[in-house]
């Protein structure tokens, strides 16, 4: 089959970006990758710098795009996280755990670059402020794009004309905050998670932590040994085993319902009418997906954290294939499902193979939502997937193999013990014999395959 070669810009060179990198040069198109930092990794690339990011995050462009803070560990094994074609190995002298920090994950990221010469092609200190359809009267596959971008460095700024865009700028950057009476007068610290880094600078404070999902949880846990108080104030106190057992072992950890208001004297005063006087407050309330750059004439927006419209999270049906996003959908395993998007972006541009009609790709989008609506889920959770077989039935759309079952029940046994057990989940795990199946898998025992038989040219 005759296949088409396109020019493409993939914004952003962390794991989405570098996935799609990889995918659309093995196809055979022309690719360049704008990376605004220094080096890959994206969201895994540290940045210890945040003295000079706004601590709300409120910026149209932020200076600090990584949210990791010094302690991160991942929260999944290592085991889940592997590419098809390239598993997360321990290596000698990095970190050999199963729930590493997150360096080992940058590791990871510069080890796949390397292996498949993907540095060629990123334009590193290179931020896109501006990418928009170069004639507006043209839909779809016809369409083409200009591309304006600024060297970091030398402040020159270059606009170039491509076939198509990727979007792959990472979802935890642009911090999401909540609405708090008062939160515009309160003269006392307030800063989001996005620039936390270590736990020092809140030494001896009373820390009011709003928020415990992941980040919430982490940095009380963090925080019990060097602030006074910490007050986690959470949407609703029906907390899992695991936080119970954390909240009933430190003296100095408290659990609140929500936030009412904040007064200027520094008090916090929580809806049960309990309230705290506090130094500094820590919002971990999750981040929102943000495309500064993007002008698409109004037809793909951010509403209340739904990106839309978009055809199975990846395609806007009026602009597509030329404009895609990778890396939208949340509490997914994350780089198995970038790897099969890239690959159906990587195809479709290709002309190996097709989207449906406008119509039907706007009725499942229409579909989808109404079911979310009767499901009572909120609209800012549109993207949050947590079902495996969407995963699997996505990935047929390319011959994308199904997630393998050792690798979804080690995933599960995971998030299981830290339901149980959050201080010692990543550390304390029963799940041997799971472990032993992935690892006598294919997905281990396979040769890397070397770069020179992976690309067509």
């Amino acid at each position: 089959m005759a296949t088409t070669s396109k020019y493409v810009c993939v914004i952003g060179a962390g794991p989405a970006g570098l996935v799609a990198t990889r995918e659309l040069r093995k196809e055979g198109h022309r690719v360049v990758t704008a990376e605004q930092s220094q080096d890959v990794g994206g969201q895994w690339l540290y940045d210890p710098n945040v003295g000079g990011e706004d601590p709300l995050g409120r910026s149209r462009f932020l200076k600090v795009h990584s949210s990791v803070y010094a302690s991160l560990r991942l929260a999944t094994p290592r085991e889940t996280l592997g590419l098809s074609d390239f598993p997360f190995v321990v290596k000698e002298g990095r970190d050999t755990r199963r729930f590493p920090g997150h360096r080992e994950l940058l590791w990871y990221l510069k080890d796949f670059c390397e292996w498949f010469g993907l540095t060629e092609m990123i334009r590193f200190n290179t931020r896109v402020e501006y990418v928009g359809m170069s004639d507006s009267d043209k839909v779809g596959g016809d369409l083409k794009w200009v591309v304006r971008s600024r060297d970091l460095k030398s402040e020159k700024v270059a606009e170039e004309v491509f076939d198509a865009v990727v979007v792959a700028t990472g979802q935890y950057s642009h911090p999401r905050l909540p609405s708090i009476k008062g939160m515009e007068q309160w003269k006392r610290r307030q800063m989001h998670s996005h620039i936390y880094r270590d736990p020092h600078p809140f030494h001896n404070q009373v820390v009011v932590v709003v928020g415990n999902s992941v980040s919430g949880r982490d940095i009380s846990m963090e925080l019990v040994n060097v602030a006074k108080e910490i007050h986690l104030s959470a949407k609703s106190i029906d907390i899992s085993e695991g936080l119970s057992k954390v909240i009933s072992k430190h003296h100095n950890l408290y659990l609140h319902p929500q936030i009412e208001s904040l007064h200027g004297d520094g008090r916090a005063v929580f809806v049960d009418g309990s309230w705290v006087m506090a130094d500094t407050i820590i919002y971990c309330t999750g981040y929102s997906y943000s495309f500064p750059f993007l002008d698409t004439k109004g037809i793909v927006t951010v509403d209340d954290d739904r990106v839309g419209p978009l055809y199975e999270h990846t395609f806007p049906p009026s602009l597509a294939p030329s404009l895609s996003f990778v890396g939208i959908p949340r509490k997914i395993i994350s780089l198995p499902f970038f790897e099969s998007q890239a690959i159906w972006i990587a195809q479709l541009l290709s002309g190996r193979k097709t989207l449906p009609s406008f119509h039907d790709m706007m009725q499942s989008i229409e579909e989808f939502y109404q079911s979310r609506n009767a499901a009572g889920i909120p609209k800012h959770h549109t993207h949050n997937i947590a079902n495996f077989e969407y995963c699997d039935k996505y990935g047929e759309n390319v011959g994308y193999p199904h997630l393998e079952e050792w690798r979804k029940e080690l995933f599960l046994s995971g998030s299981e013990r830290a339901r149980v057990n959050l201080e010692t989940f990543r550390d304390s795990w029963d799940d041997y014999d799971l472990l032993q199946a992935a690892l006598l898998s294919p997905h281990f025992t396979q040769p890397l395959q070397p770069r020179s038989q992976y690309y067509t040219l």
